[in-house]
């Protein structure tokens, strides 16, 4: 089968491409990007054509990967599902619930797999022990801190306008929820969100199963500070998430994979468009409490 790419910067040069181009069961076959001159760069770095239109690429494909900031995303994966082509996604689905809607809808009307890229659920050992840790009965709260330094550093993501816009939020919000929704189920309601220093968020979350859950989020951090924990507690006692020894380049491989087995098989993956518009529901939820709530000073 056939994948296009569609876009052209860091995450795209870094994950996307290398991880397509040494799939096994996709043919990596053509790149479209806003701007036709990187387009052409990437693709030839690949061996691979450039398209100057997507649609000429959907015609020439079985699958997309996408990796656009998630309003360009969510219209393009519509676009590409009408066509009948199956969808790598990247997080979040959408920025809006309306958006992330017409993607569910798109891809169930067309009958297409879908798969987002939450990239812990893809790297072996967290996925074990997030498989775990759902069969485990009995748990009482959760917490989790997705702490990252981009706007303090130099990274390559600092100079994406839809994180400047959304900020931590929205772009490791969703790593934190992915891990956690299978675990400790939907989320009821969200019962706190409030702002911290920088783009910090804090949230408390009611889950169905009866648990709770606080969640810290940043790209603000200090340097010193930054990294991934989620802690567990209940009646088998604490666990929390291991590291993982992958790169994003095989992990994004594995769903790549995953994405090939739902072709195959007619079934849905559980990081399915449907799972990553619930993600997008509760970030948009959360949004609206931190939108209505005074930002915190630092003196």
């Amino acid at each position: 089968m056939r994948i296009g790419l569609l876009g052209t910067g860091p995450w795209a040069q870094m994950a996307h491409a290398p991880a397509l181009s040494g799939h096994g069961a996709w043919d990596f076959a053509g790149v479209w990007g806003r701007r036709p001159d990187a387009a052409k760069e990437l693709a030839d770095q690949y061996g691979v054509p450039a398209y100057d239109d997507v649609d000429a690429l959907l015609a020439d494909v079985d699958a997309v990967a996408v990796a656009l900031p998630p309003s360009i995303q969510a219209e393009l994966a519509v676009r590409a599902a009408r066509a009948g082509r199956h969808l790598l996604l990247d997080k979040p689905l959408a920025p809006t619930v309306e958006q992330g809607r017409a993607v569910v809808d798109a891809v169930r009307e067309a009958g297409v797999a879908s798969v987002v890229f939450f990239t812990t659920r893809f790297q072996p050992e967290t996925e074990v022990w997030i498989t775990e840790q759902a069969a485990a009965e009995g748990w009482f709260t959760a917490r989790a801190e997705w702490l990252g330094s981009v706007f303090t550093t130099d990274s390559p993501f600092a100079a994406s306008p839809w994180r400047q816009e959304k900020g931590a939020l929205w772009d490791v919000g969703p790593h934190a929820l992915s891990v956690l929704l299978p675990v400790l189920g939907d989320v009821r309601r969200v019962a706190a969100a409030v702002r911290g220093p920088g783009d910090t968020v804090v949230l408390v979350l009611d889950h169905v199963g009866g648990a709770s859950s606080t969640l810290t989020l940043s790209l603000t951090a200090p340097t010193a500070a930054a990294g991934a924990t989620v802690e567990l507690r209940g009646a088998a006692g604490v666990t929390s998430l291991p590291d993982s020894s992958g790169d994003a380049v095989s992990a994004l491989g594995r769903a790549a994979d995953a994405l090939s087995e739902a072709v195959r098989t007619g079934q849905p993956h559980a990081c399915d468009a449907v799972f990553g518009q619930r993600v997008t529901e509760i970030l948009a939820e959360a949004e609206a409490m931190v939108d209505s709530e005074p930002a915190w000073s630092v003196a």
